[in-house]
């Protein structure tokens, strides 16, 4: 099967030319098939993160290949793959990063072992090995045709999701531009907890006054709100600033929500 687009997310940042130089191997090999960038600003290293935001997009996204490079053990023993699902093929680091997102596309109907060509670099596989790959799935390439098919995949540990009478402790998965902490916890989780209203929300460093509400104006100017965001998740906002600012939290992180003082 042949497609039309490569979708592409790593934690490469936008400073230097790496991001471009697996955009241009992918135009040589590939030249109409069409990039379309998820992110580049996954925080550096952090597996989850990049998880999280390719499996909460996947779904948005034509049908495509799915290029994905968070990769702290580049180099080491752990394994390139190819995902297939019924929804799309994903090709990265077997680290757990590529398994969320195969289960939004309608989970791992098979996978591959992308032997590493000669030369490549130590470094760079997401030029040298990801990319090449990639760009050969958009053309047509079966997924066998990459390596031997594994069925032992590194999966992440799951988050921490702990709800308890008047009480719900949960890890952070994302943070995005506007500074919204986005939880692993869930409405249904918070549910259990009997929370309403008005609640304190704890980083560890700090604790701050939230509101439970649907929407960002539901609170006044530089107040905090917890709420559901678009991909299903509880988060917390500052309407008008930054969350994280505030929690100073970042992703991989814990956040505690328990009754105000008030109540």
């Amino acid at each position: 099967m042949r497609y039309r687009w490569i979708s592409f997310t790593t934690d490469y940042g936008l400073r230097d030319g790496f991001v471009a130089a697996c955009h241009g191997v992918i135009a040589r090999l590939a030249p109409d098939v069409r990039v379309l960038d998820v992110t580049h600003l996954v925080p550096p290293q952090q597996v989850r993160p990049g998880a999280a935001v390719l499996a909460q997009t996947v779904p948005s996204l034509p049908d495509a290949v799915h290029l994905a490079v968070v990769d702290p053990g580049v180099g080491t023993a752990r394994r390139g793959l190819v995902v297939v699902t019924p929804g799309g093929l994903l090709v990265g680091p077997d680290n757990g990063l590529l398994l969320p997102a195969a289960a939004a596309l309608g989970g791992v109907t098979g996978a591959y072992e992308i032997d590493v060509p000669d030369p490549a670099s130590a470094t760079f596989h997401g030029r040298d090995v990801f990319a090449p790959a990639a760009a050969r799935l958009a053309l047509g390439a079966e997924p066998a045709s990459f390596g031997p098919e594994v069925d032992d995949l590194v999966r992440l540990p799951e988050p921490l999701i702990a709800a308890f009478p008047g009480k719900l402790v949960s890890d952070v998965l994302t943070v995005d531009h506007f500074g919204n902490v986005q939880l692993a916890a869930t409405p249904a989780d918070l549910e259990l907890t009997g929370l309403t209203g008005g609640v304190t929300v704890h980083s560890g460093r700090v604790a701050v006054p939230a509101t439970i509400g649907r929407t960002f104006g539901a609170v006044p100017q530089g107040a905090n709100l917890v709420f559901t965001d678009s991909a299903g998740h509880l988060a917390i906002a500052v309407n008008g600033g930054s969350a994280a600012a505030v929690l100073n939290l970042g992703a991989a992180e814990e956040c505690t929500i328990t009754a105000s003082p008030a109540g």
